[in-house]
């Protein structure tokens, strides 16, 4: 064997038994350090007297793999996974080499060989993430939990409603939620005002990426830092509360799973107080808060809270509202939702006239303007004249000014009357003949003799029988002697014939009737014997 080249193992076992030939040890203590029997060193050692070196390597080596696919066959399948099939992932490869192309290999052979030729699976899976148990936050206050729950609270009983929940990630506890008409931003300041009036500030919450939160990116807009703020992502940044987004519904658990409890044992609580309104769904809600945190709360891991105390100079209210960004016209008034508002001057200036102004829906509807810091006080300005001009093109009369509008008129009620079904023949005006059996054989004869009168008229009545369908008898001429022959089992005959099984065993029958044949079974199979 030229070239040949020994493992580290087979070296050593080179030097050992180089060492029993020269007589320095014996060939007990050679087997214990070549790791086999004493046996086994004497086969070795005969052999290596024989052969020399090469008999230490193993008898494979240098040797082709018996179940190797050949260097043909894999020219081929890379060839027709570029060319004819390219585009198509592996497994289905597979499954088309040994449909069309006669090639069997495996899914693992074949993807192999096409990953060694730089050819991936254009179907790639997904990679599997690991997931832990995120552990608690150690103090209250340090991280809420917020999402909303639509669902049916008040039953039948009232308009289906959204609950808005906070959780507190550390004990499990809720510190405020509120019952709302759909999930809306208004809903979430309303649920964090009262958090804040009541205990403080937090320092963060995880929410889902649902559009309150989080403006949705767009695809020329890569720049995290460009994406604008949502009217609650904004209000957080103001009040320094950091904002973690969940993306998936386990990441956010905790909050998920009281939604769950809640639509259990909330909905429950509605119906024994019979709460049919938000307002009484709300008050239910409250008094069932102190309950849940006392049954589901766990002690955190670090005594006290995290909330951040409210300072004296903190708005509050002129950070839970909407705020948009408006430039004052020339005559002092700004458009917001399709109203004019006038800015009045004061003392320190005279005009607003091209300014930049905030203006602040508050949370109880009132409308204020925020120009470098000053809050300002605006009315609705007068109508101009366009407005009133095309306000009075919708009035057809214009002395109705002055009247008073007439009454709605009555919606009108339409009466439809039922028309009387109408029997006609023998049976006139007996509509319970099926009760009475002559009469449901009299209707029957009736009804066979109408649609035989109909088929002599050259009209189509019901579905053709198998046995008159165009085609049909030159195929069972073909399919019977398969039958006969046991070639094809009924089931495939029923195939070929584009019938039902009952209705070849039919069409088995009235054949077999005519030709005076008797069936035998065998199997699913059919033999005719005359």
């Amino acid at each position: 064997m030229e070239g040949l080249t020994l493992t580290t193992r087979e070296q050593n076992r080179l030097q050992t038994l180089n060492g029993v030939l020269e007589r320095h040890w014996p060939m007990r203590e050679a087997a214990q350090i070549m790791g086999v029997s004493e046996r086994q060193g004497w086969r070795i050692l005969s052999a290596y007297r024989k052969e020399g070196a090469a008999a230490l390597a193993h008898g494979n080596r240098g040797r082709s793999p018996a179940n190797i696919t050949p260097l043909v066959m894999r020219e081929q399948v890379i060839t027709l996974a570029k060319e004819r099939y390219g585009g198509v992932n592996h497994t289905h490869l597979t499954e088309l080499l040994s449909e069309r192309e006669g090639i069997t290999l495996s899914r693992s052979t074949l993807r192999r060989i096409l990953t060694g030729a730089g050819l991936p699976s254009p179907r790639r899976g997904h990679s599997v993430r690991h997931r832990y148990r995120r552990q608690r936050m150690p103090q209250e206050g340090i991280l809420l939990q917020l999402d909303g729950s639509p669902h049916a609270w008040l039953e039948s009983r009232g308009p289906q409603l959204t609950l808005l929940l906070a959780i507190d990630d550390a004990t499990g506890t809720v510190p405020h939620a509120l019952f709302r008409e759909q999930e809306d931003t208004s809903g979430y300041f309303e649920l964090l005002k009262v958090i804040i009036n009541q205990y403080g500030i937090p320092l963060g919450v995880y929410t889902d990426r649902y559009s309150i939160f989080q403006v949705e990116r767009s695809p020329g807009n890569g720049n995290k830092d460009a994406v604008p703020l949502t009217q609650f992502g904004r209000a957080l940044q103001e009040l320094g509360i950091t904002h973690v987004i969940a993306h998936s519904p386990e990441a956010k658990g905790r909050v998920e799973r009281a939604n769950g409890t809640f639509q259990d044992r909330l909905v429950a609580e509605l119906r024994l107080s019979g709460a049919s309104t938000i307002t009484e769904a709300n008050s239910v809600l409250w008094d069932f808060l102190p309950r849940f945190n006392q049954r589901f709360g766990v002690p955190a891991a670090q005594s006290g809270q995290a909330y951040r105390p409210i300072s004296p100079e903190l708005n509050l209210e002129g950070i839970l509202c909407f705020k948009e960004r408006r430039r004052v016209g020339r005559d002092n008034t700004v458009q917001y939702r399709q109203r004019a508002l006038q800015l009045f001057p004061d003392a320190d200036k005279v005009s607003y006239a091209g300014a930049q102004v905030e203006i602040q829906e508050r949370l109880d509807g009132s409308i204020l303007a925020c120009y470098k810091g000053k809050i300002l006080t605006p009315q609705d300005a007068p109508p101009l004249a366009a407005t009133l001009r095309a306000k009075a093109k919708d009035i057809p009369d214009y002395p109705a000014l002055w009247k008073e509008p007439p009454p709605p008129k009555p919606p009108r009620v339409r009466i439809y009357s039922k028309r009387k079904r109408v029997w006609i023949g023998p049976l006139e005006n007996d509509r319970f003949w099926w009760e009475d059996p002559v009469k449901k054989i009299k209707h029957s004869e009736l009804t066979k003799a109408g649609m035989e009168r109909a088929r002599q008229a050259g009209k189509l009545i019901g579905v053709l029988r198998a046995e008159d369908r165009e085609g049909f008898a030159e195929k069972f001429t073909t399919v019977l002697p398969l039958l006969e022959q046991k070639t094809i089992t009924r089931k495939q005959a029923a195939g070929e014939l584009g019938i039902s099984g009952p209705t070849l065993k039919r069409v088995l029958d009235d054949y077999m009737a005519a030709t005076h044949q008797i069936p035998v079974a065998d199997g699913e199979r059919v033999a005719l014997v005359v």
